[in-house]
């Protein structure tokens, strides 16, 4: 597959800015999808715990779903890595703060539980 020269542009263009923030770029073979253990790791959670799920009519319905997942994945689901937090981190909440009370997220497929004054 051969880039277009705007794509080509673009291309070095993402390439400077990564460099810039002191990233090195660590080229994979095309077409190994195992070589990318994060980005594999995501996409098998996102379909078993999300697309396998729900039914998708348009790609602007995949859209949306797709970004309530990847807010629910970095705001509210546990991952074990990190000692069973989220990886935007999240305060600890006290008994003293009131209630536990349950908030949906992912059209409804999960939850997230928090703390509010009664």
């Amino acid at each position: 597959m051969e880039l277009s020269s705007g794509d080509a542009s673009r291309d070095w263009a993402f390439r400077r800015r990564v460099a810039g923030l002191g990233l090195h770029e660590v080229p994979i073979a095309p077409r190994s999808p195992w070589q990318n253990a994060y980005a594999e790791r995501f996409i098998e959670s996102l379909r078993r715990e999300c697309m396998d799920h729900v039914i998708v009519f348009n790609e602007r319905q995949a859209s949306r779903i797709l970004s309530a997942y990847a807010r629910y994945y970095n705001r509210a689901r546990t991952h074990l890595a990190l000692d069973k937090d989220a990886p935007e981190r999240r305060r600890v909440q006290g008994r003293e703060l009131g209630r536990v009370i349950a908030f949906s997220e992912v059209l409804g497929l999960h939850h997230r539980y928090e703390r509010v004054a009664a």
